[in-house]
């Protein structure tokens, strides 16, 4: 267990308000021992980590992680990348648009140690992306932030609206938004085929299993040179 696990659990504790003694009691031990867990100094059983993941509404993936995801700020990733689109009509192809940001949030990994969203990216047929990619998106559309062309079958083509384009991306601090900028530069002149080739071949999307949830560490492994 990291000291990341136990810090989640303890900030998450601290944001809903809650106190010791409430998830102790709940979790079957003693005041003792659940201090000495967030602490980082003792482990939970794996019962209790199914309840603590109950408690606060999280996966059993997001406390092994030490990991919480922040959708708000997922979004603002997602829009950062579509404002900063090049092409005539200000689209990105959706399969380019989760590379984008898995680049953004597995590259952020390598320089800090920590995700850019915190979310858990699952190893699927064309590449890294988290489950709530596609909500993220459906609730961008529905709150106006997006327009989604579906003329041309699976290749949805997103852009962000002109209503949304004075919106301020306040979660991203000045070194994301750098990042993002980067990573957007590099591939803003390349096709969907070619990000999706790229993020294949790193040792995160190699190394695991179809539908695997992908460490974040395996990133730390890769060639410098072949980040993003």
């Amino acid at each position: 267990m990291t000291n990341k696990y136990c810090e989640l659990i303890k900030k998450l504790r601290i944001e809903k308000g809650l106190s010791q003694e409430d998830i102790y009691s709940k979790l079957d031990t003693s005041r003792s021992t659940y201090i000495a867990f967030e602490q980082g100094k003792t482990d939970l059983n794996f019962s209790q980590m199914v309840k603590i993941a109950d408690i606060f509404g999280i996966s059993l993936e997001n406390i092994e992680s030490g990991m919480y995801p922040n959708m708000k700020k997922y979004k603002e990733m997602i829009l950062s990348f579509l404002r900063l689109a090049n092409s005539s009509d200000k689209k990105i192809p959706k399969t380019k648009l989760a590379k984008l940001v898995y680049l953004a949030d597995f590259n952020w990994f390598y320089e800090k140690l920590d995700s850019m969203s915190g979310m858990q990216y699952r190893r699927q047929t064309y590449g890294p992306v988290p489950d709530m990619y596609f909500r993220a998106l459906d609730e961008l559309e529905s709150d106006g932030k997006i327009v989604i062309d579906r003329s041309k079958n699976n290749m949805f083509l997103i852009k962000e609206s002109e209503s949304n384009t004075k919106q301020q991306f306040d979660d991203l601090n000045s070194e994301e938004k750098k990042l993002i900028k980067n990573i957007s530069k590099r591939w803003n002149d390349k096709r969907t085929e070619e990000i999706v080739n790229f993020t294949h071949n790193q040792l995160p999307y190699f190394l695991c299993r179809e539908d695997e949830i992908i460490p974040y560490e395996l990133i730390t492994q890769e060639d410098p040179k072949n980040l993003y």
